[in-house]
């Protein structure tokens, strides 16, 4: 029970005063002019004020609240590391116990995990959402069972007491760190691409030669191994092996008593592109089909083209000089001999062997192939010929052999089924309702994969793989008909960009691959294949734990699947004969770019109510009574702040001035200055 005076003016305040100098002028006039009943008079004003002032006696009926204190405790992935766990655990079961035994006293334990995604320790965030739970007049005070890595330290937050730090951790903890201060997202294949990073220890790390050994690793590979200075930039300059998405992994091998090896590893998922494509077209004797070739590649502008042609034959006589046939010599043994590997794709339209080219030359094309170039052969009437260029070195790697016999019938180019698997004719436009061609070569033997027919289902397109290279024939000449319209034309840039493509290695275009996606955790498998199903995906994590995972087919030769990955890292993925490598997460994971344990980042937060800092490893602080404003922490102690709530249950007021007692003290004073001032 708990008793006040309370006041609740019939009038405004304001009001109030005012009637008050009225009252008070009037007394002080009547004293001036010597009446005697100035003082009654004067009472009678006092009492018709107070009345006014509506003052009252409450008593209330209280029950006292108890205080809460709150125990954040951190177990984010960088609270993970040596004893911090532990260290953590027994310091608050022990301080939460001692703040249970106080008298009138409440604890709050609240759990602090990693933040979502990559956020890192979201301690400030948790704290605001445990406060907006409790009512912040019972709030005594706050403790935080941390290493003080906290990300989110600058969220603006009116804490209702002070709040201290509990530090995990040791003085002598140290830790080496490797840091990717910038990585491209793409590079040209071939051309060197700089990186930057560093190699730098943190906390009490021992006295060493200022040299630390770093590992690089493409795709899984078997690493490379360098010395590189610790505590400087590096810039690192690296070529891109192929094209599509490449896994290079930097690593510093673990040294002897750092706290953790998971910021000593860090990803870098570069695209490879090409800058240009350089293509050589050798043309026979000009034909219809000639020019569409041309400007099919000339559209391109990523395409450097060399067009080989023949205008004039040998066997042509007309008396021309040969000196006035042309402005310069066509440079033959540069283009065929020296400078053949500089292109990416030879193309044969139609071209028969005339002695122009010498076997040399063509036998330097067919060792261009095994050696990984690419050549597409668009084969007209005279590869069946006695002239054919099969019939020259170059015959030992084409996929197929001419019988002699060249089919003229109208027909439409049919997908073979083993084509509709195939990346380079599955799903063209149009669904194969597509114009007819008027001419096919016969050949026979085909070899590699025939995705295309023709005429009674004999092979039309052939694609093959020669040592490490590729090469593609094409039986017709009339693929020129879909760009001019006949009957309707059909997709002959999407496939000879398909086949250009293909021929180039590009990875989306592998007939045998297998890829993944990355978003956050999650993985997305791709594997594309000819064959009608495929055994399940064996995944490797980071930390060598092996899983599988069945693959549902999405699509023809296409099957899917996805997985979560448990830890943040590389994968290695095998299916078959086929490999893959992905990392999931970050380069470097925010919780693990700085592992020493700190209480600068949280030092501002602190201050605001004088609270402090204080390292487990040199004891429990003892706990102490403070009030608001007052320093709440020392050396060995630290302070909450009683906060002396209460419920009210049940209040009474009782009227001190009722309307009968102000009637009869103001009539009987103010009758008392009239009789006085009567007798006078």
């Amino acid at each position: 029970m708990t008793g006040s005076i309370i006041f609740d003016p019939l009038i405004p305040w304001s009001l109030l005063v005012m009637v008050g100098m009225i009252a008070l002028i009037s007394v002080m006039l009547a004293a001036v002019r010597g009446l005697n009943g100035w003082a009654l008079r004067a009472l009678a004003a006092a009492v018709v004020l107070a009345a006014l002032t509506g003052p009252s006696y409450q008593v209330e009926d209280r029950a006292p609240l108890t205080d809460i204190v709150m125990l954040l405790e951190d177990e984010s992935a960088s609270q993970t590391l040596s004893d911090r766990p532990e260290q953590a655990k027994s310091a608050a079961d022990d301080l939460a116990t001692r703040i249970a035994a106080r008298p009138n006293t409440e604890v709050r334990r609240i759990t602090v995990p990693d933040g979502e995604g990559d956020a890192g320790t979201e301690l400030m965030t948790a704290l605001s959402a445990a406060l907006a739970e409790e009512p912040r007049a019972r709030i005594a005070g706050i403790l935080a069972f941390s290493d003080g890595q906290v990300h989110d330290a600058d969220l603006p937050l009116d804490l209702p007491a002070p709040m201290h730090l509990l530090m995990t951790g040791k003085s002598t903890d140290w830790d080496r760190r490797l840091e990717i201060r910038n990585a491209p997202a793409f590079a040209i294949i071939g051309e060197p691409v700089t990186l930057t990073l560093r190699v730098e220890d943190m906390g009490a790390a021992p006295q060493g030669s200022g040299m630390a050994p770093l590992e690089i690793s493409v795709d899984g590979d078997t690493p490379q191994s360098y010395q590189v200075p610790l505590g400087q930039d590096i810039e690192l300059p690296i070529t891109l092996p192929h094209g599509g998405r490449n896994v290079i992994q930097f690593t510093v091998p673990e040294a002897d008593g750092e706290l953790t090896d998971r910021n000593n590893t860090a990803l870098v998922q570069i695209n490879g592109v090409r800058d240009r494509l350089r293509v050589l077209l050798v043309s026979g004797e000009p034909h219809p089909g000639g020019r569409t070739w041309r400007n099919l590649l000339k559209s391109d502008s990523s395409v450097d083209l060399v067009h080989f042609t023949i205008l004039r034959p040998p066997e042509k006589q007309d008396g021309v000089p040969v000196s006035e046939l042309s402005l310069i010599a066509f440079p033959t043994r540069e283009l065929f001999l020296e400078k053949i590997d500089d292109f990416d794709l030879i193309i044969f339209d139609r071209y028969k062997r005339r002695g122009i080219l010498p076997a040399l030359y063509l036998d330097n094309v067919a060792n261009y192939i095994r050696q990984g170039g690419a050549v597409l052969v668009a084969a007209g009437a005279d590869f069946a010929g006695a002239d054919s260029i099969y019939r020259s070195p170059l015959g030992e790697v084409l996929p197929a052999q001419p019988t002699a016999r060249v089919l003229e019938e109208p027909y439409r180019p049919i997908v073979t089924d083993l084509g509709k698997r195939h990346p380079v004719t599955t799903g063209l436009p149009g669904g194969g309702d597509w114009g007819r061609w008027l001419r096919q070569i016969d050949v026979a033997q085909p070899q590699g994969n025939t995705v295309m027919s023709g005429v009674d289902d004999r092979p039309l397109l052939i694609l093959d793989r020669v040592g490490e290279g590729r090469v593609a024939l094409l039986a017709s000449d009339h693929a020129w008909l879909w760009n001019r319209g006949y009957e309707g034309g059909g997709p002959q840039l999407e496939l000879l960009r398909r086949l250009a493509h293909w021929m180039m290695k590009e990875p989306e275009l592998e007939e045998e691959s297998l890829t993944a996606e990355a978003t956050g955790q999650t993985m997305r498998i791709k594997r594309r294949t000819l064959s009608d199903d495929v055994p399940p995906v064996t995944l490797t994590d980071p930390s060598g734990n092996i899983a599988e995972l069945s693959l549902t087919e999405t699509s023809p030769g296409v099957f899917e699947g996805v997985f979560e990955g448990p830890e943040i890292g590389l994968y290695r993925l095998v299916n078959g004969d086929q490999n893959a490598v992905i990392g999931l997460g970050p380069a470097a994971p925010r919780e693990f770019e700085q592992t020493i344990a700190t209480s600068e980042i949280l030092a501002p937060v602190i201050a605001g109510l004088r609270g402090g800092a204080i390292a487990l490893e040199d004891g429990l602080p003892r706990l102490r009574n403070v009030r608001i404003g007052r320093p709440a922490a020392g050396r060995g102690w630290i302070g909450l702040t009683p906060r002396d709530a209460f419920e009210t249950r049940d209040v009474r007021q009782t009227n001190l001035l009722p309307g009968w007692l102000v009637l009869l003290l103001s009539s009987a004073l103010l009758i008392g200055a009239w009789l006085r001032e009567g007798r006078r």
